[in-house]
């Protein structure tokens, strides 16, 4: 199964945890990453997530981000530029703002079964082409697979 982060989603075990739901997508999230690690699940990482890791300016975060990117089965370069920034026009058609819309057509471009994200703009866009989830609705989608 492969799967594509959004930035919001990498950085969510960084936000302020005494509040419910972030805890639980942090923790949905970091389940999800120890996944990746073992092996159990594909990682996609694109040149935006690099982009905006690399723009964060906060290094404590900025580092294991970059570091979790090795993980990666795939990295889509901009070599891909052409077909992504196309769809990414459509998309943002949507309202989708422009970097998130080169996540989502960078996720369709690699076949990814999931993008995961934390976005609520990102989580009422739905594509025919890939099934864009909260870290939480991920485990849950998991789980139902796996029943």
């Amino acid at each position: 199964m492969r799967i594509y982060f959004d930035n919001c989603t990498y950085n969510r075990p960084y936000d302020d945890q005494t509040q419910i739901r972030i805890a639980l997508e942090s923790q949905a999230k970091l389940y999800a990453q120890r996944l990746v690690t073992e092996n159990k699940l594909e990682l996609v990482v694109s040149y935006i997530s690099r982009f905006e890791n690399n723009a964060n300016p906060y290094i404590s975060k900025r580092n294991p981000i970059d570091l979790f990117f090795q993980n990666a089965t795939i990295f889509i370069d901009s070599s891909f530029s052409t077909s992504v920034d196309k769809r990414a026009a459509e998309i943002m058609k949507h309202r989708i703002k422009t970097n998130d819309a080169l996540h989502v057509s960078c996720a369709i471009e690699e076949r990814c079964d999931y993008f995961i994200t934390t976005d609520d703009i990102l989580l009422r866009y739905q594509p025919s082409e890939i099934k864009i989830c909260s870290p939480v609705e991920f485990l849950n989608f998991l789980e139902d697979k796996n029943a």
